[in-house]
């Protein structure tokens, strides 16, 4: 007898134990599943796919998605300093990429937006037009066109229409991509490798040659560093 209350004793003791533990893990994983749940939330609540407010000059919300969290920062502050309006918008629907343009590229300039390289063409006549972005920025969507790929330049009395034509990698010092073209060009340029750490050693090009204005066609074929400041 004396032994099988024993026995019933040690019997429920670890059943109780048990109990305790499987409590325990219950409770671990449902703790888990909601720190997860938790966690997921605040990401979208202070995630940077889109910006918090629209950009002022454009007609979506801002997509800092691929962006760096610096050039975010540097993005935002912009807007408080740069009032003045752009010559036109540039728009690649490939990369869903939607910038306003400014002339020149000084650092604010392009913390803001992108900027015409003086020295170039000017936007909607004649020429090589030059525009430089930021890697971690506005241009970091540029590594995922290719030829035959769709820009525009709204303005607004018109939209000029280009095509990809050559993409490039190049040193800095190999400024003849931006020499003067005898048909309408478009060149955009920023830094390479896009995720370089520090100031990237290259640049990356794409040119593109202007197929038509307000829909309407153009006749005859075309082509396709910096003048104005680091583009990193």
């Amino acid at each position: 007898m004396q032994v099988r209350k024993v026995e019933r004793i040690l019997l429920l003791t670890g059943l109780v134990f048990l109990a305790a533990w499987m409590a325990a893990q219950f409770h671990q994983i449902i703790g888990s599943k909601a720190a997860i749940a938790r966690f997921e939330s605040e990401s979208k609540k202070t995630g940077t796919s889109v910006a918090p407010f629209p950009d002022p000059d454009l007609s979506t919300p801002v997509d800092f998605s691929l962006w760096s969290p610096g050039r975010v920062t540097a993005y935002k502050d912009s807007l408080a300093q740069k009032s003045d309006a752009p010559l036109a918008i540039l728009r690649i629907s490939k990369i869903h990429l939607e910038v306003p343009v400014f002339n020149d590229t000084d650092d604010l300039t392009l913390n803001r937006g992108v900027g015409r390289i003086l020295g170039t063409g000017q936007i909607g006549k004649p020429g090589n037009l030059g525009i430089a972005g930021h890697r971690d920025g506005f241009f970091r969507g540029l590594q995922n066109i290719g030829p035959s790929d769709s820009i525009e330049i709204v303005q607004h009395e018109k939209t000029d229409k280009y095509v990809v034509s050559e993409i490039r990698i190049v040193t800095p010092e190999d400024i003849h991509v931006l020499d003067p073209t005898p048909k309408p060009t478009l060149t955009l340029v920023t830094c390479f490798p896009f995720y370089f750490v520090g100031h990237a050693p290259k640049r990356y090009i794409v040119t593109a040659v202007l197929a038509s204005t307000d829909g309407s066609d153009l006749s005859g074929d075309g082509v396709g560093i910096s003048k104005g400041k680091n583009t990193n």
